[in-house]
């Protein structure tokens, strides 16, 4: 009866652990969390700028979001997070709120995004509420304080492993119950060779091992299939390049046009990165930049071999060693110094020896040893090889803006990726994009639809209708 009892209390102990240690997680990662506006921006960009107007006031293809919360307030808020996850769900259950907006807005259907977290739902709505209320512009205005803060996500990290030290210790002790236990009853029976099992003989069992290689299996696939899940998935990465270009300066400030530098996404799958030929255009008149003056600008000139003192671009510049290169940059990084402070000082010099370093890092690597040739840049976006991308399909025909996917590159100083660009956020967008039929000639053979567009039976086209959805359309 003893053991009985230990061995309720052990199992026992074993519950209330395994309850109670994720409900302090859960307890600690849900409400009270401050909101993130800023996070509200990039989720309301990638999931609800195709179908809701952007200064949540006029209605859209869906209706305007200022004010939602209000409209919500007579009805629990998990009907609002409900209704942002499946609204069709609500609207057949009935829910008054859900019928309302159906009777509204049909036959328009809302999207699923299961996906979205109540505090993803509650950044979003914090943003709408920002821009309904002119919020976010008094705090860039006024200089009040911002009204985004950055929620810290809980680490839980600690209390799981704590949770599994727990449990790894109740096994052993249970292993040594059930071994005293097998032992005492080895003995009332009589027999004489009975002995109790050693710790050591418990922990190298078959059983053991078994289970331990294939808890082992286990997160090893996990681990494997969720890296390749998010491959390309880097949201937010924003990589050193070996030159400080700026989107803000040459799209936001001087008005450049995207595909001015970008030209193949007019015309073909990728995009391009310019090359450096592309920058000369500007850059043979623009010869010291705005905010870095000499120090980015000569980078392109050291990697063509262009002599930016003599405008001219120099002979058999692939054969040239390292010395005479250093030679002809840092005699234009100090002329171009004296100009505009008369002499060169002690300042001067460290400049020069400053830039001429950060020339020969940005132009060479282990694998590049020499300064000539093409600048190396970073890659951000990277799609997965089995998935099928072209860039004139979608800026060409379908007529997006690059902010569509690339978000506002003009207002950033940095360059990097604005959207997930995983499959369901494709999938997303492709249900909720209308296809532009009017003047496009691409689409002049889809003529049951245009009839339909005519005699008011439809009221547009999505990328889903005109077969969006196939699997072979990105996949080959």
């Amino acid at each position: 009866m003893t053991y009985k009892q230990l061995i309720s209390r052990v199992l026992f102990l074993l519950a209330m652990a395994v309850f109670a240690l994720p409900a302090m997680a859960q307890e600690e990662g849900d409400g009270g969390g401050a909101v993130n506006i800023d996070e509200g921006k990039t989720l309301f960009r990638n999931y609800c700028a195709t179908c809701h107007n952007k200064n949540m006031k006029d209605n859209l293809t869906g209706p305007a979001l200022g004010g939602t919360q209000e409209r919500w307030a007579d009805y629990p808020k998990e009907d609002l997070y409900n209704w942002i996850r499946q609204s069709q769900s609500m609207i057949n259950s009935g829910h008054p709120r859900a019928v309302e907006l159906w009777e509204e807005w049909k036959p328009t259907v809302m999207n699923n995004f299961l996906n979205l977290s109540d505090s993803e739902i509650d950044n979003i709505l914090a943003y709408i509420e920002a821009v309904y209320t002119g919020a976010d512009k008094k705090n860039v205005a006024g200089g009040e304080a911002a009204v985004a803060v950055v929620e810290e996500k809980p680490n839980n990290t600690p209390l799981f492993i704590a949770l599994a030290v727990i449990l790894a210790i109740l096994a052993v002790v249970l292993a040594r119950i059930v071994s005293n236990l097998n032992y005492m009853l080895q003995v009332r029976e009589g027999n004489s060779d009975a002995r109790r099992t050693s710790l050591v003989e418990i922990l190298t069992s078959k059983g053991l091992i078994a289970f331990v290689i294939f808890a082992l299996v286990v997160l090893g696939g996990y681990t494997t299939v969720n890296n390749a899940i998010m491959l390309g998935r880097q949201q937010g990465y924003a990589p050193e390049q070996p030159i400080k270009f700026s989107h803000q300066t040459h799209a936001g400030i001087q008005k450049i046009d995207c595909q001015y530098c970008h030209d193949g996404a007019r015309r073909s799958k990728h995009s391009v990165i310019p090359a450096a030929n592309t920058c000369m255009n500007c850059h043979r008149a623009i010869k010291v930049g705005s905010q870095y003056g000499t120090a980015e600008l000569t980078k392109i000139y050291a990697s063509i071999g262009y002599d930016p003192s003599s405008d001219t671009y120099l002979d058999n510049y692939e054969e040239m060693n390292q010395d005479d290169i250093e030679k002809v940059y840092k005699k234009w990084i100090a002329d171009t110094y004296v100009k505009e402070n008369g002499s060169i000082d002690s300042k001067g010099e460290e400049l020069i020896e400053e830039q001429w370093e950060g020339i020969v890092s940005s132009l060479t690597n282990p694998h590049k040893k020499k300064i000539q040739g093409p600048i190396e840049w970073v890659r951000i976006h990277n799609l997965p090889d089995h998935v099928y991308f072209n860039h004139a399909q979608h800026v060409t025909v379908g007529q997006l803006e690059c902010q569509t996917c690339h978000g506002p590159m003009e207002e950033w100083e940095v360059a990097k990726q604005h959207s997930p660009l995983s499959m369901g956020w494709c999938i997303n967008c492709h249900r909720q994009t209308e296809v532009q039929f009017d003047d496009n000639e691409y689409y002049k053979s889809y003529t049951r639809y245009h009839e339909e567009i005519a005699s008011g039976e439809r009221e547009k086209v999505t990328v889903e209708d005109i077969g969006g959805l196939e699997c072979q359309k990105c996949h080959y």
